[in-house]
């Protein structure tokens, strides 16, 4: 798989969806998907068990497909793009020209 040009850490905006222009920092990237915190928040009933003698309803953060966010640069939300600078391959927000590695 190529390189993702969104990484842990990073901070986005949500540019489709019910929690379209909502930003968050991304907590995990996994097959092009990516969990926020806070955002797509989804229940999910679980069973008693010794962790959680009661049981009940969790709340979750559930991924969200990658091409549904933006990366926030400066305030703007930008594309990112890679260029090669001395020999190493480094990440950029097209918008601002700012490097991210």
């Amino acid at each position: 798989m190529a390189t993702s040009k969104i990484k842990k850490g990073d901070t986005v905006r949500v540019i489709t969806g019910k929690d379209k222009g909502r930003e968050g920092k991304v907590t995990k990237v996994k097959d092009g998907k990516v969990t926020i915190d806070g955002i797509n928040e989804a229940t999910k009933s679980t069973k008693p068990s010794q962790l959680n003698p009661q049981g009940g309803i969790t709340k979750f953060s559930a991924p969200l497909d990658i091409s549904n966010v933006m990366l926030v640069s400066n305030g703007k939300v930008s594309r990112v793009g890679f260029k090669v600078e001395n020999g190493n391959k480094i990440r950029y927000a097209k918008a601002t020209g700012e490097t991210l590695d």
